[in-house]
């Protein structure tokens, strides 16, 4: 390789390198917030009112925690309607409004998931 394209070539390569990390840490950071609400709302189902407040509780603490991450590499309309369906489920689940709470938790799990599709290396990302 001629010795001009070898620090673009470089560049590039830390770019791709870049992108597939994000990818995957934004994916298992989903992963884990979409499980987090996956028992926050089987504990709804099941009437443990406190249980799923507090894992809607924990789930946003671990969601706050990654933010200065999040603001760097992620959407930040997506970023902030997750975190009113945040702070939305945990009134429903504090005011133990089960339907509401099933509602707005589903539509946080797919703003996750959303979330993390954006992030990820795809042809449809980069078109």
């Amino acid at each position: 390789m001629k010795r001009g394209l070898l620090i673009p070539a470089a560049l590039l390569a830390a770019v791709l390198a870049f992108c597939l990390w994000n990818g995957a840490a934004m994916a298992s950071h989903t992963a884990r917030w979409q499980a987090q609400l996956e028992e926050a709302g089987r504990l709804g189902r099941a009437g443990d009112w406190e249980g799923a407040a507090a894992a809607i509780r924990d789930s946003r603490t671990d969601w706050e925690e990654r933010q200065t991450y999040l603001r760097v590499v992620a959407n930040h309309d997506a970023l902030d309607g997750a975190e009113a369906m945040y702070r939305r489920a945990q009134s429903f689940a504090e005011s133990r409004e089960g339907s509401e709470l099933q509602a707005e938790l589903a539509g946080l799990r797919a703003q996750l998931r959303a979330l993390s599709g954006m992030e990820e290396l795809s042809l449809g990302n980069v078109l």
